[in-house]
């Protein structure tokens, strides 16, 4: 059953544009508007929206992958940001290659704040607030990508964040990351871990993070490696 399409700002002038058009093509429309829909809900299928996961070791081992992402970001006019600690080399680097930054400031893990938040947490007694408290900085950073990429551009985001959520609780990291999963923006995200923060975790934790990623990524030097998380029955072990 049709449905009459009311479009704003669809004035008298655009609509005599198209009447001539339909016309000269000797089709209707509403076959000419049906088709410009299609081929827009096409391209807004095409854009990918990637979850990624970075492992890497300490920011001397990340800097030249950052260079490197800033060039094939360019390249694809891609709308480069980042988040995370203000003090590490990575900000500072990313900053110096002008790459948006969507960090709150004051940071959220800042030690002085981190600790005034903690203790009214616990004189409140709500077990989730933290949580709670957490996941609404993140959702401000994504606001704030989302408005200042005001040409609408695809996204190359790393996010160094991540990173210290999991120091605190890698479950409440997982938390954060499903939230992106369920909403993600149009692009390429990355969340970045160290090593010394996931060896930590217990492996239903760890092989949980590694599921909730469409790809997981390790940084050695110079060198990037895809890992391959896959699940087998016993009998592999024993099989050459």
């Amino acid at each position: 059953m049709p449905h009459d399409l009311l479009i704003r700002g669809f004035d008298d002038q655009i609509h005599l544009q198209l009447g001539e058009l339909a016309k000269e093509k000797g089709v209707s429309i509403n076959s000419i508007v049906k088709d410009a829909v299609d081929k827009w809900l096409k391209r807004q299928a095409d854009i990918p929206m990637k979850h990624y996961l970075l492992i890497y070791s300490d920011d001397n081992s990340i800097s030249g992958l950052l260079r490197s992402m800033d060039r094939i970001a360019k390249e694809n006019d891609l709308f480069r940001c980042f988040c995370g600690p203000p003090s590490t080399n990575s900000s500072k680097l990313l900053s110096k290659l002008n790459w948006y930054n969507g960090t709150v400031i004051p940071y959220y893990y800042d030690e002085f704040e981190t600790l005034k938040r903690t203790q009214k947490n616990k004189s409140q007694s709500h077990v989730s607030d933290n949580d709670k408290s957490i996941l609404g900085y993140c959702t401000t950073i994504m606001e704030n990508i989302a408005v200042n990429n005001v040409n609408k551009k695809q996204v190359c985001c790393i996010d160094f964040l991540i990173d210290d959520v999991a120091k605190s609780s890698l479950q409440q990291a997982m938390t954060i990351e499903k939230a992106y999963d369920a909403s993600r923006i149009p692009g390429l995200m990355y969340c970045t871990y160290k090593t010394e923060t996931l060896l930590r975790a217990k492996i239903n934790d760890l092989l949980e993070l590694f599921e909730g990623h469409d790809q997981v990524f390790i940084l050695k030097d110079d060198d990037v490696y895809k890992l391959h998380i896959t699940k087998e029955n016993v009998h592999k072990l024993f099989l050459s």
